[in-house]
C-alpha cells in the first residue's frame, strides 16, 4: 500500500449513552452515565486512541420534549470540552454554538479560553438555533426568519474572527525584567459596526495556538451550504445514498471558487450510525433491538416538530399525511426535505420511518460486520461522497469502541486513515494551518 495514498478524516459526534432515542433503556448502557463528566472523558480517550481527528457534542437551547422519554444534554458542550481536554492531549474537540442566542464577544472568548486549555485543539461547529421552544427562552414568540438567522450568523462570524485576530500571535511579551506583559502595539481594537453588532474589542484573551478554531458547519439548506462555502472548513451533513451523497459533495465543492477557496479547504463529513458484530445477521438483529425500545409518543412528537405537522393522533401504520411545502418551514429546512423524501421514496408508514429515524435523525444507519463498515466507508471516500466520516454511536462507551477497535485497524491496513498523528492541532489534523491575524498582515503591508 502506498504511503502516500489519500487518506480521510472521522469524527465522532458523541451524545449522552448513544446516538439511539433509546439507547438509554438498552442493557449495553448505564443510564447514569449521562451525568457523569467521567464517562464523557472516557469517550474523549477511546477516540484519541483510535486516532481520531475530533470528538464533537452538538448542543440545544431549551429542554423541549425530551424530558420523559429521553435523555438531554446535561452538559454545555464548551466547558464539557473542557473537562474532555485535560484527559486527553491529542483528540480535537468540537463544540456547537448558536449564534442565534450569543453575542460574539461572548461566544469567541469562550473558544479561544477552550483552545488555550487544550492547547490547540477547539472546533466550533456554527448552528441557527430553529426550535420554538429555544425562541421562548430568549423573549420570542416565534423561531427567528430562516434567512434573517443565516445573515445575523454571517456577520456574528466575521466580528468573532475580528476579535481572535485582535491580538496578533507575537503580541504577548511576559518579560518581568522591563514589567511588559504585552506589546501594546500588537493588540488591536476591532472598532465593529454593523446592522445587528457593535463591537469595540480588543478581545479580553490573548491569541490561542490556533489563530481561531476549526469552524464547522452543519446546515445543508441553500443558505446552509452557502454559509459552508464561505466560512466552514469541515461541515457535518445527512445523506442516506452513495449518489445523494456524491450529489451534495459536488454542489458544495463548486461553490467554493466564488469566494476564492480551493476543494481542500473544506471537508465533507456525512453522518453513520454503524451497528457493528460478527455477522450481519447479528448486527440487524442488534439494530433491531434498539428499534423495539423506541417510545413512539415522544418519537410522534419529535416528527410532528421537524414536519410542521402534528402527528400525535397520527396511526402509526398509515403513510404521513400530507405534508406542508419547504419553504412554509422556518426550522431545519435541509431535515426536513431529507424526511419527507425518505417517506415519500421508500413508501414508509409513520412506524416505518419512526424506527428509521431513531438512531441517527435522519443520518444514515448502516448494520453489518467490521469489514462491511469498513467498505461502505472506503466506497463513498473513493467514489466522491465524502472527506471523511461523522461516526454516530447507536450506544456509547460500546458502539465506540467496537468501531475504534474493530474498523479503524482495518482502514489503516488499508492506508486510509492515519496509524498515528501527525499534528498536534485540530486544523493540524484536518490538513490546515494556523491562522495569523488579519491586523498583522495589514500592519506588515503598511511598514513595507
Amino acid at each position: 500500500m502506498s504511503a502516500s495514498r489519500k487518506q480521510f478524516h472521522l469524527n465522532a459526534f458523541l451524545m449522552g449513552v448513544g446516538h439511539h432515542e433509546a439507547a438509554w433503556r438498552h442493557p449495553r448502557t448505564e443510564e447514569h452515565q449521562v451525568l457523569d463528566v467521567e464517562h464523557f472523558q472516557e469517550l474523549g480517550r477511546i477516540a484519541e486512541r483510535g486516532k481520531l481527528d475530533s470528538v464533537f457534542f452538538a448542543d440545544s437551547l431549551a429542554v423541549g420534549p425530551r424530558i420523559k422519554r429521553n435523555t438531554l444534554a446535561v452538559f454545555e458542550p464548551v466547558t464539557l470540552l473542557a473537562a474532555i481536554a485535560a484527559a486527553t492531549s491529542r483528540v480535537g474537540l468540537i463544540a456547537t454554538a448558536s449564534t442565534t442566542y450569543n453575542e460574539p464577544f461572548n461566544l469567541a472568548r469562550k473558544f479561544a479560553s477552550l483552545d488555550h486549555i487544550s492547547s490547540g485543539r477547539a472546533g466550533w461547529n456554527i448552528v441557527t438555533s430553529g426550535s420554538e421552544e429555544e425562541a421562548f427562552n430568549f423573549g420570542f414568540d416565534a423561531i427567528p426568519e430562516h434567512a434573517r438567522r443565516y445573515e445575523r450568523a454571517e456577520e456574528f462570524v466575521d466580528v468573532a474572527i475580528r476579535l481572535w485576530d485582535s491580538w496578533e500571535s507575537s503580541a504577548i511579551v511576559l518579560d518581568p525584567q522591563e514589567g511588559i506583559f504585552a506589546d501594546p502595539d500588537k493588540v488591536h481594537t476591532v472598532d465593529y459596526s454593523g446592522p445587528r453588532f457593535k463591537v469595540r474589542g480588543p478581545l479580553n484573551s490573548p491569541r490561542s495556538p490556533q489563530g481561531r478554531p476549526l469552524l464547522v458547519q452543519a446546515g445543508s439548506s441553500e443558505s446552509g451550504k452557502e454559509f459552508a462555502a464561505k466560512y466552514a472548513e469541515a461541515i457535518f451533513t445527512a445523506q442516506r445514498t452513495l449518489e445523494e451523497g456524491q450529489a451534495f459533495y459536488r454542489d458544495l465543492k463548486s461553490r467554493l471558487p466564488k469566494y476564492g477557496r480551493s476543494a481542500d479547504e473544506l471537508k465533507v463529513l456525512p453522518g453513520l450510525v454503524p451497528y457493528i458484530a460478527d455477522t450481519t445477521e447479528e448486527a440487524e438483529a442488534l439494530e433491531r433491538e434498539f428499534t423495539d425500545l423506541i417510545s413512539p409518543d415522544y418519537a410522534l412528537g419529535q416528527l410532528s416538530r421537524l414536519l410542521g405537522v402534528d402527528l400525535t393522533e397520527h396511526a402509526l401504520d398509515a403513510p404521513l399525511p400530507p405534508l406542508p411545502s419547504v419553504t412554509e418551514i422556518e426550522g431545519g429546512k435541509s431535515r426536513f426535505t431529507l424526511v419527507k423524501e425518505l417517506a415519500e421514496n421508500e413508501n414508509l408508514t409513520v412506524r416505518e420511518l419512526i424506527g428509521k429515524l431513531g438512531g441517527g435523525r435522519g443520518h444514515r444507519s448502516f448494520a453489518g460486520t467490521p469489514t462491511q463498515i469498513a467498505d461502505e466507508l472506503q466506497s463513498w471516500f473513493e467514489n466522491g461522497a465524502a472527506d471523511g466520516f461523522n461516526i454516530m454511536p447507536p450506544y456509547l462507551p460500546g458502539g465506540l469502541e467496537v468501531f475504534v477497535e474493530r474498523v479503524v485497524p482495518i482502514l489503516q491496513e488499508r492506508g486510509l486513515f492515519r496509524t498515528d498523528y501527525e499534528a498536534d492541532t485540530l486544523r493540524g489534523h484536518y490538513g490546515l494551518g494556523s491562522v495569523e491575524s488579519q491586523f498583522a498582515e495589514v500592519q506588515t503591508e503598511a511598514s513595507a
